[in-house]
């Protein structure tokens, strides 16, 4: 049987594959209007969404997984993530796509149940295409279109599949 590295980190309970080291988080003002423009709200120390109220042990409370330019406009995009098995099923995780505009103001463009993984393809704007992984051995892949990211093809290690 074989097992993409997603598949891997899905099976060994990773909220996301990690290569790198992250980049720095943005400042704690850009941090707050990022988590509030996906719909979080502060409780202490942490931002939840509201999904899983009161939270259970396997809780991960919002993060921001990733805070850098996806599409080459000069403004960043960020991925927030929210964890936790009674909440989120096996997938274990739910993320929100939010860009920066050219107002200032943050703008969600997707949210989902699963781990989103940048694709090399792209869709409207240069924005890239997104799968959304989670157990199993194909994926959805959605793409930019201009308004929204919509289902574009399902894929499982780079080739084509059928759910």
């Amino acid at each position: 049987m074989r097992v993409s590295f997603l598949g891997l980190a899905i099976l060994l309970g990773a909220s996301a594959p990690a290569l790198a080291a992250p980049p720095p988080p943005p400042p704690p003002a850009e941090q707050a209007a990022i988590f509030k423009a996906a719909g979080f709200k502060p409780h202490g120390r942490q931002w939840r969404s509201g999904n899983c109220e009161p939270p259970e042990a396997s809780y991960e409370p919002g993060a921001i997984a990733t805070y850098r330019d996806l599409n080459g406009d000069g403004r960043p995009e960020a991925v927030v993530t929210e964890g936790g098995g009674m909440c989120y099923g096996n997938t274990g995780q739910n993320f929100w796509l939010l860009s920066k505009q050219a107002d200032g103001a943050w703008k969600l463009m997707t949210e989902a149940l699963g781990i989103p993984e940048f694709r090399p393809t792209k869709g409207a704007g240069g924005y890239p295409d997104l799968l959304v992984g989670s157990p199993g051995f194909c994926f959805p892949v959605l793409r930019w279109n201009g308004r929204a990211y919509a289902r574009h093809r399902f894929e499982y290690e780079g080739k084509p599949c059928r759910p």
